[in-house]
Order: structure tokens, then C-alpha cells, then sequence
């Protein structure tokens, strides 16, 4: 009979969901695992998210509780006067399963139910990495404070900034979208609201969006506002007011999700990515997350995948002798050559979707908007692909 090969030594760096759901993946492939986080703590990046079920079904198989984890809605997008242009139709059975196809959360939570699946000790805080090398026989960190360890396998996580990243492919600028989100949540009662919604609506160069979540037991409303911006320039001295005033041309109930939110919850982002790369690993390093796939929030898949990622890369290294470099390197192109084309298309299509709606020249504009409302255009390129990817990502989780 075959042995089982002794658990090999894998480091993540990074503590965000990509690099938690990496460590969960790797551990439940029975091998160990240190999570080098830089912060003391691990801490969101931003406030509001939503994930589709893929990612939620890759966090059970990972051993993550699910259960009450945000709230799921159906998802539209609209123009200003209220005319329907998308309607995202899951299969019954997703939606029997997941309740929906949209899940509104805040990231606190999901940081919470992550971090409450990872064994004590698993992730070390403080942990600046300034360098890092590698041969055929293991991959050496070397840390800010001098010391030096090494271990059989490096996970990337550690974002668009990736240490992992330059050191394996260089550097290379980022790609500006040229546009800014603003972002916030609130639990209070506004009218014009339903249950279990999500509603994108566009203007002729702003988004003005909300959908239902649910926090900690609690249901409530998250809100986000997108337009153009130089990225060079210093953010709006008041956020609210900035969203405000983008707010104040969409319907109800946006301007008052708006206003009833608390200054301290209103973030904003400026949205930048990568190009993506024709290769993710080399030798017994990989990546994971936005360090191999930055991705703009117009997908809304940028967590999801990175969470998924982590499971992937799991599954890949089940059975694995993390000694041996041939099956090291079979292992990390397993997992990365289904996800690469995968990934890309959401990249790329959240840059291009970022395009048409806030940077069309003015003259094109009633061309644009006419094909959104009078032809099946829109409806085929975000409402009907995204239950056909959803279903097919499912189909390729355990569980």
C-alpha cells in the first residue's frame, strides 16, 4: 500500500481571506501551516462586501461556519427611471441551497468566522517578510527583525502590493480604472427598501447601488456610490457629503441609506488592478488572491475568489510530498491552470464594464444607454454568464 506523506511545511503570507482560506486548505490537506501577518491584527480592508455561493460553499468545505452568514438577495441592475436591464437568474437549486445569488455581509464577520476556524498559534502577528529565496529543497523568509526560517511551500496573500508577486515575476505598474467607490452601511429603517435585494443603477456616468445584508444577527442595508476620478488626486475632505451629493440623483431608497449612515462608516476606495499573469507559481512559491488577481469591485468576486483560491490550492496539495520538488511543482500548476482563465475573464471584465458605464464619451452615451435598454446586450453579459460561472464553479467544490 502507498504512504501517506508526512505533513509538509507551508507558510502563507498574508492574513486577509485569501491567506486564511489558504491556511484552511493547506491544513485540512494535513500539512503545516504558519500564517506571517505584517499588522497586529487581522484586519478588513473595507467594510461592505458581498459574496456570490461558490465562495460560501468553499468556506464550508473549509470548515468555516456559514450558518446565518449574511443576507441573500436577488440581484437587478436599472437605469435612473427605474427600467429593469439585467435580472441575474439562478437555478431553483441554487437558490433553494443558498437562499440567493447575492450575499450581502460586512467584511468584519466573515473575518470573524474565518478566524474562529484556524487553529490558536496558526497565524503569527508582526511578522514583517523583507525578502525571500528559494531553491530546490525549501523557500527561505527573511524577516525585518534579522531572523530567517524556512519552509516547503510559500502562499502569496499579501495582496495587490505582493512581496511574493515581484519576487517571482518583477514589478510592474498597476492599472488605474480612473474611478473611485464610496461606501457604507447602515441598520436603520429607511423606506423604499426590501428584503432580500440587491439594486445596481447606473446614471449616464455614475453607479448608485444597495443591497441587503445581515451582521452579527442583524439585518440591515449597505450602499455604494462609483464615478470617475483622477487617481492622483487627495480624497474629499467629507466622504458622507461627497456620497451625498452622488446619491442625490438615484431614487429612493439611496439617498436615505446615505444619510442615515454614520460618518465613521462611510469608506472610500480608488479602484486599481493588474493585468493578469500568464503564470501564478514557480518553483515552491505560489500566489493566491489579489496578489495573483487584483480585482475592481465592479465584479464583486474579488473576496469570493480569493477564497476560493484558498480551497483550490488546497485540494491541490492533498496527498503531496512537500520535500520533493517535481510534485511540489505538479501540485501548484494543478492548482493554478483552471484558475488563471477563470480569474482573468472577472478581471477583465470588471475593467471593461468600469469603461463603458463611467468613460464613454459624452456623444455615445444615448448609443450606449439604448442597447442597455432595448437590447438583450446587458442582460447576456452580466445576468446570464453569471448563474452559468456560479454553477459551474459549484459543480467544482466538494460538498
Amino acid at each position: 500500500m502507498p504512504t501517506t506523506p508526512a505533513p509538509g511545511r507551508v507558510a502563507v503570507l498574508g492574513a486577509g481571506p485569501a491567506g486564511m482560506a489558504a491556511a484552511l486548505g493547506a491544513l485540512r490537506a494535513g500539512h503545516q501551516v504558519v500564517v506571517l501577518e505584517r499588522y497586529r491584527e487581522a484586519r478588513p480592508a473595507g467594510n461592505i462586501l458581498n459574496l456570490w455561493p461558490p465562495p460560501l460553499k468553499a468556506l464550508r468545505a473549509l470548515g468555516v461556519d456559514t450558518v446565518d452568514l449574511g443576507a441573500p438577495t436577488d440581484s437587478e441592475f436599472r437605469n435612473l427611471e427605474g427600467k429593469v436591464r439585467v435580472r441575474v437568474k439562478l437555478d431553483q437549486a441554487v437558490k433553494d441551497e443558498f437562499g440567493g445569488g447575492f450575499i450581502g455581509l460586512l467584511r468584519p464577520e466573515l473575518y470573524r468566522r474565518m478566524l474562529a476556524a484556524i487553529p490558536e498559534g496558526t497565524i503569527r502577528y508582526g511578522q514583517q517578510v523583507d525578502r525571500i529565496s528559494q531553491d530546490d529543497r525549501e523557500v527561505t523568509l527573511h524577516l525585518s527583525d534579522g531572523s530567517s526560517e524556512t519552509h516547503d511551500v510559500l502562499v502569496g496573500a499579501d495582496g495587490i502590493d505582493s512581496l511574493v508577486r515581484r519576487t517571482l515575476w518583477g514589478d510592474a505598474p498597476k492599472r488605474e480604472h480612473r474611478l473611485h467607490i464610496f461606501g457604507g452601511f447602515t441598520f436603520a429603517d429607511v423606506p423604499g427598501t426590501t428584503p432580500n435585494s440587491c439594486v445596481l443603477t447606473h446614471g449616464p456616468t455614475v453607479q448608485g447601488s444597495w443591497t441587503s445584508i445581515r451582521h452579527e444577527g442583524r439585518d440591515g442595508h449597505q450602499w455604494w456610490v462609483l464615478t470617475g476620478t483622477d487617481p492622483d488626486a487627495p480624497a474629499p475632505a467629507d466622504l458622507k457629503a461627497a456620497a451625498t451629493a452622488l446619491a442625490a440623483q438615484f431614487p429612493a431608497p439611496l439617498p436615505g441609506l446615505v444619510a442615515a449612515t454614520a460618518d465613521a462608516d462611510v469608506q472610500r476606495w480608488v479602484l486599481r488592478d493588474r493585468p493578469a499573469l500568464p503564470q501564478w507559481s514557480r518553483g515552491r512559491a505560489t500566489l493566491v488572491g489579489d496578489a495573483a488577481h487584483p480585482t475592481s469591485p465592479y465584479a464583486a468576486y474579488g473576496a469570493g475568489m480569493s477564497i476560493e483560491d484558498g480551497y483550490f490550492l488546497g485540494v491541490a496539495l492533498r496527498g503531496v510530498d512537500l520535500t520533493d520538488p517535481v510534485a511540489v511543482a505538479a501540485a501548484l500548476q494543478a492548482y493554478e491552470a483552471p484558475r488563471r482563465p477563470h480569474t482573468a475573464r472577472q478581471v477583465q471584465q470588471a475593467y471593461l464594464l468600469g469603461k463603458v458605464f463611467h468613460h464613454t464619451p459624452a456623444a455615445l452615451r444615448p448609443v450606449r444607454d439604448f442597447v442597455f435598454d432595448h437590447t438583450p446586450f446587458l442582460q447576456k453579459v452580466a445576468g446570464d454568464s453569471n448563474p452559468k460561472l456560479i454553477n459551474e464553479q459549484l459543480a467544482l467544490i466538494e460538498g
